[in-house]
């Protein structure tokens, strides 16, 4: 190993406001509680995880993987085995759910005064809604979208028709100047202007709206995910590891973090100690709730790798 086991846990973040809501909510109060030390590497990158635990060079020992990737990681055994749940529910494919997020439409109100984009369908109207888009480049989260764009119900998304959503993709592919990788990327180029609109983390929209920006944002046809956290398999820090994910999807500290990030809770413990008007902003408020659907992984028809690779072939091509 790269690394001994030490007094110090290595976590892969995602930088930005995630990494200062969780320093201030999870990683000191966890050092405070039990004298480990937390340090960070970032952004989160799956391709690092694959490679350390090859290699057994270990750059960090836990990370947060989304519901596509987690599946990945799990089939190819990148991660440790969970055998005991933190709280009832919590575990799939051996991570440990944290915290919703929702991909939601952010736009510039400046470029559309006389009001923004209501879909997917408005983000594909390219004649209605000229201008400059983004969307993440992350194909699992992006597909479901394209097929919102060409028609099909939130309740007929899975399993997913990819190559009718890839023919939806062919149709805006043209008009998205970037296809972002980091959350802090999205809210800046929306800030800036760089893009008239976005598909977008809603923290990171969030983020970028409270700077004064003139942005406007809907719920309508948001798409949930849920962050897992990771142990990296075969890290000496396991144990360690192990202790620092139970802490960080207890109640209190869950809470605080997901107030903090605006995200929503996937233990039902912690809403118990959020305040209502913060929960406004959570894809989880019983307000924004209906207006969304769930990334359905598990039933996603089609293996994630591949996906993947038909992605990143057809941006290239």
């Amino acid at each position: 190993m790269a690394r001994a086991q030490a007094k110090a846990l290595y976590i892969n973040t995602w930088g930005g406001p995630w990494e200062v809501a969780a320093r201030a909510n999870l990683f000191d109060p966890f050092t405070k509680e039990t004298g480990i030390e937390i340090r960070t590497v970032s952004p989160v990158s799956f391709a690092k995880l694959a490679a350390q635990v090859k290699t057994g060079t270990y750059e960090f020992d836990i990370t947060t993987l989304g519901g596509g990737e987690l599946i990945r990681a799990n089939d190819v055994k990148l991660i440790e085995p969970w055998t005991t749940e933190p709280y009832k529910g919590a575990v799939f494919e051996n991570g440990v759910a944290s915290h919703a997020f929702a991909t939601i439409i952010g736009y510039r109100k400046d470029k559309y005064p006389n009001g923004g984009p209501k879909d997917w369908k408005d983000f594909w109207d390219v004649a209605k809604f000229p201008g400059p888009r983004s969307l993440q480049r992350y194909p699992v989260r992006v597909l479901p979208l394209a097929l919102l764009a060409d028609g099909v119900p939130m309740n007929k998304l899975y399993p997913l028709d990819v190559d009718r959503a890839f023919k939806s993709l062919d149709k805006i592919k043209p008009h998205v100047r970037v296809w972002w990788t980091a959350g802090n990327q999205s809210a800046q180029i929306l800030r800036d202007g760089e893009v008239n609109m976005i598909g977008i983390w809603h923290s990171q929209y969030f983020t970028a709206q409270d700077t004064g920006a003139p942005l406007g944002m809907t719920w309508n046809q948001g798409e949930t995910d849920v962050a897992y956290w990771v142990v990296a398999k075969g890290t000496p820090n396991a144990a360690a590891a192990r202790k620092f994910i139970e802490f960080a999807t207890s109640p209190k500290p869950l809470a605080g973090f997901v107030t903090q990030a605006s995200y929503g809770p996937m233990n039902p413990a912690a809403n118990e100690f959020i305040p209502a008007d913060k929960a406004s902003r959570m894809p989880t408020s019983k307000e924004n709730r209906p207006q969304i659907f769930d990334q359905d992984i598990a039933k996603l028809g089609a293996d994630p790798a591949d996906i993947s690779r038909r992605f990143e072939e057809w941006l290239a091509a």
